[in-house]
């Protein structure tokens, strides 16, 4: 029988809860860390949009992706074109409420109820913030290429780099937290991270962006979706 209160399982159990303790505190640093880090990113780049101070480095990287006698001819072969259009649809609202309700039945089907209101109230929550952002913004989208895309609403920040960074940043954080193995933990937040990435890049490729509207997107998203994360740590574990 084995003694559960022999000098070697005390210490072991001591160790336990500091690494746990140590763990938790390491994950509120960094969303704490990504929040504040996020937020200055979004400001500093909203105030020099507004000054105009970005304006030439915006056009010059526009530019750099057309050939330089038809500014309406990406860059690259036609099938890359018509891959960015497809990488682009990740970050619109059709598949991202895909993702979102097949994420969503899948933590329900696991009784993970609140991680599954988290990423609702997340994502949610999210698109509201990016409509507000973009009214009270009202920056105009490019003139200088043809749009390779159908867009309408104003420019600042980039609505497709916002969403997709709350969305998949919030499902990969939780899907890392819902699982216990180290690899899968990794693969769902570098996934998370790739799709914002390629994203917001396809935004640019495809001449319905200005560079520091996605910027600004992936700024502001990562903010959200920290937030939510520390809202999130509180909750967590009763529902585990």
């Amino acid at each position: 029988m084995t003694d559960h209160t022999s000098p070697q399982n005390v210490v072991t159990g001591v160790f336990r809860a500091i690494a746990g303790k140590l763990s938790g505190e390491m994950q509120w640093l960094a969303g704490f860390g990504l929040l504040v880090l996020g937020l200055f990113g979004f400001a500093s780049i909203a105030d020099e949009v507004m000054e105009g101070e970005t304006h030439a480095l915006d056009l010059q990287i526009l530019k750099a992706l057309r050939t330089p006698n038809d500014l309406s001819d990406p860059i690259g072969p036609p099938w890359l074109e018509a891959s960015v259009s497809d990488i682009t649809a990740l970050g619109g609202y059709t598949l991202l409420t895909l993702f979102l309700l097949g994420v969503t039945l899948y933590l329900l089907a696991t009784k993970r109820s609140r991680h599954a209101l988290i990423i609702l109230g997340a994502v949610i929550s999210g698109a509201a913030l990016s409509a507000l952002l973009k009214l009270g913004f009202d920056r105009p989208r490019p003139d200088l290429v043809e749009h390779l895309t159908y867009a309408t609403s104003s420019s600042f920040p980039s609505g497709h780099a916002t969403l997709s960074a709350i969305a998949y940043l919030t499902m990969g954080m939780l899907l890392a937290h819902a699982h216990k193995r180290r690899r899968i933990k990794v693969l769902s937040i570098a996934g998370a991270c790739l799709i914002t990435m390629l994203v917001g890049l396809s935004r640019i490729y495809l001449g319905v962006h200005w560079p520091t509207d996605v910027l600004a997107g992936w700024c502001v998203g990562a903010a959200w979706a920290a937030l939510w994360w520390l809202l999130a740590m509180r909750y967590l574990e009763s529902d585990d």
